[in-house]
C-alpha cells in the first residue's frame, strides 16, 4: 500500500511544477505603453492688426508667448483681431518622443492680389525653456490622458508694395513619434 502512495505523489509533483512555470511565464513581461497618438490644432497663428510705415519693407514677428515685435517699418495696432501663436494639443503616452518637421517658409496671399512671406518658428513645448526648430525632438508628459501643448510663432515679411487687407495661408507640421 505504501508503494501506491509514493506513485501518486510522484505524479502530482511534476504536474505542480508545470503549472507553476506556466503561471510565472505568463506574468513575467510588463505591458508596454500605448502607442496611441493624436494632434489637434486648437488655435491658428495670427499677427493681429498692423500697418506699414515708411517707404520700405516691414518685418513683424510673433513669439510662442504671443508677444508681437515690429522689427522694421511696422505700426502695431491694438484693434481686433489680436495677435496669437498657433497652438497644438498633443496626446501621446509615456516613454515617447516627438520630432517636429515643417516647411520653414510659406506664402500668405490676399484675395485680389498680394503676397507676404511667413517664416514658421520657433515652436515651444509648454514646460520647457528652450525653443524648438525644424527637426527638433521633445518628450511628452508621462500620462496617456495628459495633453502636451505646443505653441508655434513666426516671422512675417511684408513687401513695401503690400495692399491693405486680409492675407491668409496655411502651414503643415509633421509630428513623428519615436
Amino acid at each position: 500500500m505504501q508503494i501506491a502512495h509514493l506513485s501518486n505523489t510522484s505524479l502530482k509533483l511534476p504536474f505542480f511544477w508545470v503549472i507553476y512555470f506556466f503561471i510565472v511565464s505568463v506574468y513575467a513581461q510588463p505591458s508596454l505603453p500605448s502607442r496611441a497618438f493624436s494632434v489637434q490644432a486648437t488655435q491658428s497663428l495670427n499677427f493681429g492688426t498692423f500697418a506699414l510705415t515708411g517707404g520700405g519693407d516691414g518685418i513683424l514677428s510673433i513669439g510662442t508667448d504671443g508677444y508681437r515685435n515690429a522689427v522694421q517699418n511696422v505700426f502695431l495696432s491694438e484693434l481686433a483681431p489680436i495677435a496669437q501663436p498657433a497652438i497644438f494639443e498633443i496626446r501621446l503616452c509615456q516613454g515617447r518622443n516627438v520630432t517636429i518637421n515643417f516647411d520653414t517658409t510659406t506664402p500668405l496671399t490676399r484675395i485680389g492680389g498680394g503676397v507676404m512671406t511667413l517664416n514658421i518658428g520657433p515652436a515651444k513645448r509648454e514646460g520647457i525653456a528652450t525653443n524648438l526648430q525644424n527637426g527638433d525632438t521633445f518628450s511628452t508628459e508621462n500620462n496617456c490622458n495628459f495633453i502636451t501643448i505646443l505653441r508655434v510663432g513666426g516671422t512675417l515679411y511684408i513687401p513695401s508694395n503690400s495692399l491693405p487687407g486680409q492675407y491668409t495661408g496655411s502651414f503643415e507640421i509633421t509630428f513623428n513619434q519615436e
